[in-house]
């Protein structure tokens, strides 16, 4: 009797102390998995302060190293494809005139003015003036015919990050721009004062890019822009410059695209 008490005895602390060890590892076990999930006490904390974090280093970064606008000076070249591009002959050179304001290193707004001029030279009879000239007064033609183009614009600049590239490409600062544009034009009958001077606007769009050259960095840089521009022009579906009845030279429309390169000047602060 003595000994099955002592066996049971013995059994009963060994059981105890093994689901007390169980216990104790499980504990510790769980502690581990709480420290993993709860540092700084909540994960999706610890994200969010990460972000931030980096959010300020680099907006520090920018308001030491960046630009943060700029006025933008500029000459360059417009003109066209299709038949408007048939019947103008452009002067050069077209002017520019912006303001630039960065919101980061990337990002940039830029609003302004870009003014050309062209010329149109009417001396066949066209379905407008059928008798300029005419046989019985062949020098009685239309004639010069002065175009002025005036369009504000307001546009988005993509600065391409160049960090990691060569020093020729980090230093042009090559960036992608869209834009909206509003063409203003005038048409003034020069060799004819006796028709009224015509005006119209349409709406029209920029897409292209551009390189920055630094001439002193943060103060000066050179900058090259190529445009391709979508427009609606006032007097795209004009058909009065077509040819006269039995005549084969005219334009049936004054439909194209137009073409913009300007070279600038950009002051930075």
């Amino acid at each position: 009797m003595r000994v099955i008490l002592l066996i049971f005895l013995c059994l009963a602390s060994f059981l105890g102390l093994d689901s007390f060890a169980q216990t104790q590892v499980s504990d510790e076990l769980l502690n581990e998995m709480d420290d993993d999930l709860n540092i700084g006490g909540d994960i999706f904390n610890d994200y969010q302060e990460d972000v931030e974090s980096a959010q300020i280093l680099e907006d520090e970064r920018f308001y030491r190293y960046g630009r943060f606008f700029s006025v933008n000076l500029g000459i360059g070249h417009t003109t066209f494809s299709g038949n408007r591009g048939a019947a103008y002959k452009d002067k050069i050179p077209s002017f520019h005139l912006s303001v630039v304001y960065f919101m980061n290193f990337t990002s940039a707004f830029n609003f302004g003015l870009e003014f050309s001029k062209h010329e149109m030279f009417i001396d066949f009879p066209t379905i407008r003036y059928p008798n300029r000239p005419s046989t019985a007064s062949p020098e009685d033609i239309l004639g010069a015919i002065d175009i002025s183009i005036l369009r504000p614009f307001l546009a988005y600049r993509f600065y391409f990050d160049t960090s990691n590239l060569n020093s020729i490409f980090s230093y042009s600062n090559p960036y992608f721009t869209a834009r909206m544009e509003y063409w203003y034009q005038t048409n003034t009958f020069t060799d004819d004062s006796s028709i009224d001077t015509e005006k119209g606007g349409g709406i029209g769009a920029g897409l292209g890019f551009g390189l920055e050259f630094p001439l002193e960095i943060k103060k000066r840089y050179l900058g090259v822009e190529a445009l391709i521009h979508p427009v609606d022009y006032y007097d795209a579906d004009v058909t009065g410059w077509g040819p006269a009845p039995g005549e084969t030279v005219g334009f049936d429309d004054l439909k194209g695209l137009g073409y913009s390169l300007k070279l600038s000047l950009n002051l930075t602060w």
